[in-house]
């Protein structure tokens, strides 16, 4: 008989990582004392710690975009200290503690995998079978939360761009969803063209919502071109501030700063630098 995928244990961590996650969960007691601990750690409620989660995460991301991989060790753990540390004042107060939020993810993690830790098998064990079956068991799992409808469970706190690419991809499963990339694409150009309309209006509320709108459908086309819009703007990002330090580095050779030069001046500096990027590049092809 086949154990149950909630009783089985993958293998289990090296003794060493047992140790340091026992060594973290017992620092952080130590921290949260109310009598001995540090003043600054006692004080923190689990709202005024949540934003720093956010923030570790956005940090992983970029080390590991670098490749700064003794970076990413680290901030990696900064971003266990948050789990720790909301584990920790969750226990204080009766709610749970850490060996509830790593037995729920490893349940987790066993139920939506019974290709790997049960006998049951999927009819293929391609990427697109599995992906369908990872979403029924998340849909199951939003059924018995008593979520109901397509979007649920769609944190609203998440960064806007990748929300609105979840927001799409959730309602997109349901058949709500153009039939081509072409039809996204047109509606991109449809929505410059309304933000066209409002900017000539002069009403900034209609404005707002017009650009929101533009954002929306761009993220639309990025998932349909399976593309993650957060990093094309990242990538964006980098670029601009590549090729503005490269602005600035040119006009100080001349003694000068941006500021006081007119568009056009800017303009004509900014193309030389893109002319250089591209000259870098036919070189290195």
């Amino acid at each position: 008989m086949t154990a149950s995928p909630l009783t089985q244990s993958p293998t289990r961590p090296s003794s060493d990582a047992s140790a340091q996650l026992e060594r973290l969960i017992d620092v952080m007691a130590r921290l949260r004392d109310p009598e001995n601990g540090c003043p600054w750690d006692v004080a923190q409620t689990p709202a005024t710690i949540a934003p720093y989660a956010i923030e570790e995460a956005y940090e992983i991301a970029d080390a590991i975009d670098r490749g700064a991989w003794d970076e990413t060790a680290d901030e990696l753990g900064d971003l266990l200290l948050q789990v720790v540390f909301q584990a920790r004042m969750a226990e204080e107060s009766g709610r749970f503690d850490f060996a509830t939020v790593a037995r729920a993810i490893a349940d987790k993690m066993i139920r939506r995998h019974p290709h790997v830790f049960t006998d049951e098998t999927t009819a293929a064990r391609d990427d697109a079978a599995l992906m369908a079956q990872w979403e029924a068991r998340k849909e199951q799992e939003r059924i018995a939360r008593a979520e109901t409808g397509a979007l649920a469970g769609v944190p609203r706190a998440l960064p806007a761009l990748l929300r609105a690419r979840k927001l799409a991809a959730r309602a997109a499963r349901v058949g709500f969803d153009w039939p081509d990339v072409e039809g996204v694409f047109a509606k991109v150009q449809e929505e410059v063209n309304e933000v066209g309309v409002e900017l000539a209006n002069g009403d900034r509320d209609a404005l707002e919502d017009e650009i929101g709108d533009l954002l929306f459908a761009t993220a639309s086309l990025a998932r349909r071109l399976e593309l993650d819009p957060e990093a094309c703007l990242r990538r964006a990002n980098d670029k601009f501030t590549r090729r503005f330090q490269a602005l600035e580095a040119i006009l100080a050779e001349q003694g000068l700063t941006p500021s006081g030069r007119t568009v056009d001046e800017l303009d004509a500096v900014w193309n030389k630098v893109k002319e250089r990027e591209r000259a870098g590049k036919t070189r290195s092809a």
